[in-house]
């Protein structure tokens, strides 16, 4: 009899990128899984206990920037935004703006975040906005006919996909796709009462996320690096391990 696997068995895909000196490992059991964003249509939040007649997703918590250029890019983009697309615009053109600074990092350096309203963020048009519930900038992009990653904070398009990079003794450099999971949060991401790729409420997707997530990905590594993987992703005769939330 061939044992269960366990609990949080994933399938992992590797190889060497010698032109930047790097090897890309990518999370396969994740990318092939029909995990798609169920924001709206059932999302439970990340609040302590599930609340999904509140709409709030993932933005319960301010926007964390990656770096200066990440910040400068949320400007440019709010200054475009109406307030018909965005309930909060007199309120983040006021003078607390829509920028606050949040924990410290690591290190003790500041940290900018996007400032919270109501407890969750200023850009989120809550249940009953005549523009429409969900992001502002998401809405904004679209009615402009722009990519909503362009208008987000980086961390905002990319989660739940999480790329980290470390480098050995070396200099040689190993980047990892994979899923986005609570301790990615903190210490707050334990006290979740629902996180999505734990979940078999988020596996519905018509496609696997390599698929319905190219953009994203491309972004994230590079063409070139996305069509090797998506190759090794669908090479013939291999099953693929399905994900831990729909295999329970």
């Amino acid at each position: 009899m061939v044992p269960d696997p366990p609990d949080d068995l994933h399938e992992w895909i590797s190889f060497e990128d010698p032109d930047e000196h790097r090897t890309w490992v990518f999370d396969a059991t994740y990318l092939r899984s029909n995990y798609t964003c169920i924001y709206g249509c059932g999302c439970k939040g990340i609040l302590d206990e599930p609340a999904p007649e509140l709409q709030l997703g993932c933005c319960s918590h301010g926007a964390h920037f990656v770096d200066d250029d990440d910040v400068a890019a949320l400007r440019r983009h709010a200054e475009r935004l109406t307030p018909e697309q965005w309930q909060f615009h007199r309120t983040g053109h006021g003078t607390s703006g829509y920028l606050a600074e949040g924990d410290p990092d690591d290190d003790g350096n500041p940290v900018t975040v996007t400032r919270l309203v109501d407890d969750a963020c200023i850009f989120l048009n809550r249940v009953g906005f005549e523009g429409g519930v969900g992001c502002a900038l998401h809405i904004a992009a679209l009615d402009a006919g722009e990519r909503p990653m362009d208008w987000k904070p980086q961390v905002c398009w990319q989660v739940p996909i999480r790329l980290e990079h470390s480098t050995d003794e070396s200099g040689h450099v190993t980047s990892r796709v994979r899923e986005w999971k609570r301790r990615d949060w903190g210490e707050g991401g334990e006290e979740f009462g629902w996180w999505c790729t734990e979940e078999p409420d988020a596996f519905v997707g018509t496609q696997p996320l390599y698929v319905s997530a190219r953009d994203d990905l491309v972004e994230l590594v590079g063409e070139h690096v996305y069509d090797r993987m998506a190759r090794l992703l669908e090479r013939p005769g291999w099953t693929p391990l399905p994900h831990p939330a729909v295999r329970r």
